[in-house]
Formats: structure tokens, C-alpha cells, sequence
């Protein structure tokens, strides 16, 4: 089966029709009933897909024009439809593709849902569900890096086109080299959930190191970021669930009644208020989202308060690192 061009417009990759070419004919042999259902979802996802992708590319609207050729205004322009108060000021092709991205989301976690019984194509079907989230996080992380004074001029100039490229594609040009990366960080942080202990988080970064197998890159990371303090109180939110404040709180109540260590069951009752992050279980790519966003909403107030603590998640600092490494 080949692509899914309809008046010119790429909805789904040639892999990703494959796989729901796969799914759909395994499920109208083994349920009619869902094969129904999701038939009717993917006509509308993809009628939604041609709408969203018959807009023009921002490059062609007016919020660019002129502003192209200098490049250095480039990434302040694409910063201003980053906060979510400047909804109406975003381009309608950004908004829209954002709204293709969720409810592809939705469509393809309906998707695994009904092929449970079929391990291998639940299994392909629910990577599509991560890589949706992980574009999602894309988009902040370029956000983040157009923010970030460390970037080179020439080297946001290349982050800036990409996100470009990933609000015209809705697939992001540099997940390639780093989609991966994350896959590989979550898949680790997953099959190694907190012991807390005595909250050193050292139990909880060996198994992620072991987990991380041949990403020789996050070992050269964790090297060079060993000293850098918000790094580590980013990684600790990253391997606790908790926040930095919580953090500190149950590390302050350790210390104050001689406490060498704490149970997974005892560290919430250690706090006075509810849990600042969501957990995270299940297998769920909504919850690894909520998480990362949760975070980042975090780390945002402390900038704005000049609070101490991290002030960007460790998916963030991780993938800049990555992005620097290969721009040098």
C-alpha cells in the first residue's frame, strides 16, 4: 500500500500506512465491529490531515514575510507563539497542526487499544502513539533551544527552519537522531521505577545508565554534566516523579529525625500537600506528556519568581546537549 496523497498532501508516512493497513485487515478478519469503528476514525483523521496540510507554509503568510532575510529576527518571531497566551497571534497553520497532532494521538491509541490481542502490530501501533507525544515535546524543546543565549546564532537559524519544517511536515527532521534518545531515556526510566532509599537517587541513575545500553552519548552527558547543578536537580525530578521542592522536603524531614531511609509507599505521606507531578504508569504516552509539561511549568515559574531549582526539564537539557554535540 503505498502513501496517502490526496490533492497532493502527505497525511501519514509510508511506514505508518503499513502498519494501519496491517491493522485494519487483521481487524476486519477478527472484529468486524471495531474494524468498523476505526475505519470511520481514520477517514475522519485523514480528512482533518488533507485540511491541515493544504495551509500554507508559515514561510508563505504574512507573520514571516520580510522577516526571513534576517535571520537573526527569525527565532524572537518564532518565540512569540510559544506562550499559550498568544493563541491569537500563532499562526492558523501552527494551531492546526497541533490540533492534527492530538487527535492523531487519540486515533492511533484507539488503534492499540483494539489490537491488544496481536502483540506485534500492538506493539508498532503504539510507537506511532510515542512518536506523536515526543513531537509534541519537540516543539518545546526547539522553543527552548530559540531561548537558550548558549545557541549559536547559525545554529538557531537551523533549529529555527526545523521547526518550521516540523509545523509544515507534522513529523519532526531532526527525530532521526534524537526520537530515539528520548524513546531510549523513558523506556529505561520505566522499567526502573524509584526505590527512593535514601533519596541520593544513585540506585535509580545506575539502573537507567544500565537500561541506556549502547546511548554512549548519555554516558559522555552525565560526565560532563556531573558538576552542574541544575542538571542534577533536573535529573532528580526526572528519577523521583517529585519536584525539586518536594524533594528537598523529604530530604529535610530524613535529616531531622535521623531517617536513613524511605519506602516508595512511605515518600507521599512525607508531603503536606498533593503531589505537584502526575505519575507516571502504565505504559501511558499521556502521562510521560503531562510529566514533561508539568515540569517545564515548573521550571518556568522559578524563572519568573528567580526561585531556586531547575530551570528546564532534563528531556530539554538532555536534547540540547545532543543538538550542540552535532552542531559542533
Amino acid at each position: 500500500m503505498g502513501v496517502s496523497i490526496i490533492n497532493q498532501v502527505l497525511v501519514f508516512s509510508e511506514d505508518e500506512e503499513l502498519i494501519i493497513d496491517k491493522a485494519v485487515n487483521w481487524l476486519k478478519d477478527n472484529n468486524p465491529q471495531d474494524y468498523t469503528l476505526i475505519k470511520e476514525r481514520l477517514h475522519l483523521l485523514r480528512n482533518l490531515g488533507i485540511a491541515v496540510f493544504n495551509y500554507p507554509s508559515i514561510k508563505k503568510t504574512g507573520f514571516l514575510r520580510g522577516i526571513l532575510v534576517d535571520q537573526n529576527e527569525l527565532s524572537k518571531t518564532l518565540l512569540a507563539f510559544s506562550p499559550a497566551s498568544h493563541l491569537l497571534r500563532t499562526p492558523s497553520k501552527v494551531v492546526a497542526l497541533r490540533s492534527f497532532l492530538v487527535a492523531k494521538y487519540h486515533a492511533f491509541s484507539l488503534l492499540s487499544e483494539l489490537t491488544k490481542k496481536n502483540t506485534g502490530l500492538y506493539n508498532q501501533v503504539n510507537n506511532i502513539t510515542f512518536s506523536v507525544v515526543f513531537t509534541l515535546m519537540a516543539e518545546n524543546v526547539y522553543f527552548s533551544c530559540l531561548d537558550d543565549p548558549g545557541f549559536s546564532s547559525n545554529t538557531k537559524e537551523k533549529l529555527a527552519e526545523d521547526l518550521i519544517a516540523l509545523w509544515d511536515s507534522g513529523t519532526d527532521p531532526r527525530s532521526i537522531h534524537h526520537l530515539m534518545a528520548l524513546s531510549s531515556l523513558w523506556s529505561a526510566r520505566d522499567s526502573a521505577p524509584p526505590s527512593f532509599g535514601t533519596m541520593d537517587g544513585n540506585t535509580e541513575l545506575l539502573r537507567i545508565s544500565i537500561d541506556m545500553g549502547k546511548e554512549t552519548e548519555w554516558e559522555d552527558f552525565l560526565k560532563e554534566e556531573s558538576t552542574n547543578d541544575k542538571t542534577r536537580w533536573a535529573l532528580e525530578e526526572f528519577l523521583f516523579g517529585l519536584s525539586y521542592e518536594e524533594i528537598l522536603q523529604v530530604r529535610g524531614r530524613l535529616n531531622r529525625y535521623g531517617i536513613f531511609a524511605v519506602s516508595h509507599d512511605e515518600v507521599r505521606s512525607y508531603l503536606d500537600s498533593k503531589p505537584v507531578y502526575s505519575v507516571v504508569n502504565d505504559h501511558d504516552p499521556r502521562a510521560i506528556y503531562d510529566f514533561f509539561i508539568e515540569r517545564k511549568d515548573a521550571c518556568t515559574l522559578r524563572k519568573r519568581v528567580s526561585a531556586p531549582g531547575p530551570l528546564h526539564t532534563l528531556e530539554e537539557i538532555y536534547l540540547k546537549y545532543r543538538i550542540i554535540l552535532e552542531s559542533s
